[in-house]
């Protein structure tokens, strides 16, 4: 079963917002596997996503209501096969914690897209509403990508 971790600073606006993208990717194939998002600081632990996230998430028909912000581990490295971060400083906090045993393969979550390779996901937080339609639209598209890749396309 292959299993994907997202990851950005507070998992309360683009982690959780990927999260959901590739559930809904798993399910489009009658697949259930492990995914998960998490942070890399620890501002929000145990809150939920941005009100404007969950907004953003419900226009798609999906809850994010459930979720809740954790910080990324050590374990989180030998449970996952991807983790992907949301923008480059994300990525190179990863690969400081990285253990040396880790099968984990990290990756920066637009290098799923061929046209933005190197590019990072913006993180909406501070700017107006609109920001997270965009940042809905990149995830969407890289996990969109990620799953064609990792899983096989849609039946």
């Amino acid at each position: 079963m292959t299993s994907f971790l997202f990851v950005c600073t507070g998992n309360i606006c683009r982690s959780p917002l990927a999260e959901l993208a590739m559930r809904r990717e798993a399910s489009l194939r009658g697949m259930t596997l492990d995914i998960d998002s998490a942070a890399t600081g620890r501002w929000n632990l145990g809150e939920a996503p941005d009100p404007r996230a969950r907004v953003v998430a419900s226009r798609q028909g999906l809850d994010a209501s459930l979720l809740r912000a954790r910080l990324v581990t050590k374990e989180d490295f030998d449970r996952f096969d991807h983790i992907i971060a949301m923008d480059r400083s994300h990525l190179a906090i990863l690969k400081q914690m990285r253990p040396h045993h880790s099968k984990a393969r990290l990756s920066l979550m637009l290098d799923h897209i061929p046209t933005r390779t190197g590019q990072d996901v913006i993180d909406p937080y501070y700017g107006p509403d609109e920001g997270f339609i965009k940042t809905w639209e990149d995830v969407e598209g890289a996990c969109a990508a990620l799953a064609r890749t990792v899983l096989g396309p849609r039946p």
